[in-house]
């Protein structure tokens, strides 16, 4: 069964007529939706329900959007929560900063509702992976059905892009996977995706696997190729 049809969403937007679009556009849809006008409000949702993701905007009166979605995902408890940030602002930095601070996917306002919709509507379908039995390699283990990566034993604390692609570079562990197949594989976008979604993605979990194993580099970068995985032999 999809996320969407046992879970509401959660959204957090300021502006009663952005919010009451969203609402009933989702509603039209057979999606249910809890609406928050401020942090303070989705943090106690959060604390107390279960939502299938969250539309997060950035510019709140009690706080940053961008600081909220970091700290959701240095929780245990939605640190896999979808999370898709709506802004004013389309600098190039802003998206790539929201990229890398966690979000699945940035959208700038005027926006259109069905654009909201399906493009929420694909990250719900990327996050439902399917399940099977954890398969091992000499240092990484990916159990598919609890939907995380362990490193030598340890979880990964990876966002649910992150886990995503590294998902991918280990299912064809060797082999060098273009950014183009990486954005259709991980993220489904349309063609306004840019290879520094990749990129930005890619430079957070490299981070990430060399803070759990600072003795070895996992991603290879192929410069004008795209990216493998390569692990270290057996001791």
């Amino acid at each position: 069964m999809h996320p969407a049809d046992t879970l509401p969403l959660l959204l957090v937007e300021d502006d009663p007529a952005i919010a009451d679009t969203v609402v009933y556009a989702f509603a039209r849809e057979g999606m249910s939706m809890t609406h928050c006008l401020l942090l303070q409000d989705a943090r106690q949702q959060l604390a107390h329900a279960r939502f299938a993701a969250l539309i997060l905007d950035i510019g709140l009166p009690d706080g940053s959007g961008l600081d909220f979605c970091r700290s959701l995902r240095q929780d245990a408890a939605t640190a896999t929560l979808p999370i898709l940030l709506l802004s004013a602002r389309s600098d190039e930095l802003d998206r790539v900063l929201g990229l890398e601070l966690g979000a699945d996917d940035y959208l700038t306002k005027p926006f259109s509702p069905r654009e909201l919709v399906a493009r929420l509507r694909a990250l719900l379908r990327r996050s439902a992976m399917p399940t099977s039995a954890p398969v091992a390699t000499a240092r990484l283990q990916h159990d598919a059905a609890g939907q995380r990566m362990l490193l030598q034993g340890s979880p990964l604390p990876l966002t649910r892009m992150e886990y995503g692609l590294l998902a991918c570079l280990l299912e064809h562990q060797g082999r060098i996977l273009a950014r183009d197949y990486l954005l259709d594989r991980v993220w489904g976008l349309q063609a306004d995706s840019a290879d520094r979604t990749v990129d930005t993605h890619v430079k957070t979990l490299r981070a990430k696997l060399r803070e759990a194993d600072p003795a070895h580099d996992y991603i290879v970068t192929h410069r004008g190729m795209g990216y493998s995985l390569t692990l270290p032999a057996t001791p």
